[in-house]
């Protein structure tokens, strides 16, 4: 009861917006360390399962515990940085990698009431950010001054440019329909029994397809390919700053599994009430199936890779963009 005043008089200081981005802020710095560790977990165990074989099972409880022991040992890893690097860059990268994972939390609708701060270009601040990722590879790929790293670092560039063309085209389609950036209310045009999905399927497919893409994740993950260039643009990064890599990526997935949620599934709407309950449950099934994706497919080659972007995805995406664009306009 005595915290009470001195809560009272930090929000009178700081003002609702300022309080409410405080907090956001630091629920955020909570949420990716735990959703990360959680990801690896489960990614390691449908993994097995996929493979025929139990998965962690020797830390905890079936293994609950690996992904800690693991954040533990990374963290008492030496952080290596090779003689020929150009420091400067090869430090900061994994920093730039972790800042957009952080800052798209901002605007992403979890109920009615639970949005850090809502903005009218919301969907495009989470694709901005969600750009400089792929300025964070080249960056890590040329400061590393390794072959497999810089061929890692370029492919990630061309990667990116190619994926983010019909990824966008694909949220247009809604965007056009819901006549709105905001996020909250492109949830708010969705009923608990009728999602866009039902009317974009063609949308809603390009986008899962796209954002695994953009995520790096396989069969799309040219960017590391493990038999061909080591482990990509991180073979030169050991301890924490490999972790960072780790942790923007796993957060990444669930930033975009969030996004096809929002413009496709319906939001926080659910069948028997609203909330953040079916929000967080909706975007972990999509991380499931970005997960079994990855260990059922193989990995395309690189041609194959591009071929499929320009030759295949974005006519489709332009097509459907333009139905949606003439029955609007018609009906």
């Amino acid at each position: 009861m005595t915290q009470l005043p001195i809560i009272k008089d930090i929000y009178g200081f700081l003002g609702p917006d300022m309080m409410a981005g405080v907090v956001g802020l630091l629920l955020v710095l909570m949420f990716v360390p735990l959703n990360s560790a959680f990801l690896v977990y489960v990614e390691r165990k449908v993994a097995g399962h996929i493979q025929l074989r139990p998965g962690p099972m020797e830390v905890g409880p079936h293994g609950i515990l690996q992904s800690l022991i693991d954040a533990v040992k990374l963290m008492c890893k030496e952080m290596i940085t090779p003689d020929a690097a150009d420091k400067p860059l090869f430090w900061l990268a994994p920093c730039i990698a972790v800042i957009p994972a952080i800052v798209c939390f901002v605007v992403i609708p979890f109920s009615s009431v639970m949005q850090i701060r809502e903005m009218n270009v919301g969907i495009l601040l989470i694709f901005a950010f969600s750009s400089i990722s792929g300025l964070s590879l080249l960056m890590a790929g040329w400061a590393s001054n390794n072959k497999y790293s810089l061929i890692a670092a370029v492919r990630a560039v061309a990667q990116s440019i190619a994926y983010e063309i019909p990824l966008l085209l694909s949220a247009m389609s809604v965007i056009l329909m819901s006549n709105s950036f905001k996020m909250s209310e492109i949830v708010a045009a969705q009923s608990p029994y009728f999602w866009n999905v039902m009317v974009q399927p063609v949308a809603a497919v390009i986008f899962i397809i796209c954002s695994t893409a953009e995520t790096n994740r396989a069969p799309f993950d040219l960017v590391e390919a493990e038999s061909e260039l080591v482990s990509g643009f991180h073979t030169e990064y050991t301890g924490m700053r490999d972790a960072l890599f780790f942790m923007a990526e796993y957060t990444a997935m669930f930033i975009a599994s969030s996004m096809a949620v929002v413009l496709f599934f319906g939001g926080w709407h659910g069948p028997f009430f609203s909330g953040i309950f079916w929000f967080v449950l909706k975007a972990y099934l999509l991380v499931f199936v970005t997960v079994w994706i990855r260990w059922t497919f193989p990995r395309l080659r690189f041609d194959q890779l591009m071929n499929f972007a320009w030759k295949v995805l974005i006519p489709i995406a332009l097509v459907n963009l333009l139905v949606t664009a003439i029955f609007i306009k018609v009906f």
